[in-house]
């Protein structure tokens, strides 16, 4: 369902805990237990995920979380709909800063905890199509990935 990588940080076994939970979560959410799907996870530092933003979104600058889906929406959808997973595919990647989410946690005043699995859930929401550029469509991802939160007791507090 997922693997974890570290790009140029130490490797944390309470924050692959963290990740197989949500994630768990998300799948159950969206009835992808059984689908094969994978995601790569990898937890990195700024200077990484500023150029890998750089490289593939020409967007010189470090972010919190990068997402590349593998499938177009429609072809996801499609895909669940008729249940067609009979060989492990690719979601997509999630790719994370954990400096940032250090950063973000303290700045919004909440847990590490929290930060950290939203960037995981907004991330897994990327992959699955959605998006938050337009307000119709936050308004279609942003419930979803409060459920998720709120479902695991994953609070603001």
């Amino acid at each position: 369902m997922f693997e974890v990588l570290y790009k140029d940080i130490e490797e944390n076994k309470s924050y692959e805990e963290l990740i197989k939970k949500v994630l768990t979560k998300c799948f159950e959410e969206e009835h992808l237990e059984n689908s094969h799907l994978c995601i790569t996870v990898t937890l990195t530092n700024p200077e990484n995920i500023r150029k890998i933003n750089k490289e593939y979104r020409d967007i010189d600058r470090a972010t919190d979380v990068l997402s590349f889906p593998m499938f177009e929406k429609e072809e996801l959808d499609e895909k669940i709909k008729k249940n067609d997973f009979e060989h492990e595919d690719m979601l997509g990647d999630i790719i994370i800063s954990i400096e940032r989410v250090e950063e973000q946690a303290k700045e919004y005043g909440h847990s590490f905890e929290r930060e950290l699995s939203y960037m995981l859930v907004h991330g897994f929401y990327h992959l699955m199509g959605y998006d938050h550029i337009k307000e119709e469509d936050k308004l279609k991802m942003r419930p979803k990935e409060e459920k998720v939160l709120n479902d695991l007791k994953i609070t603001r507090e």
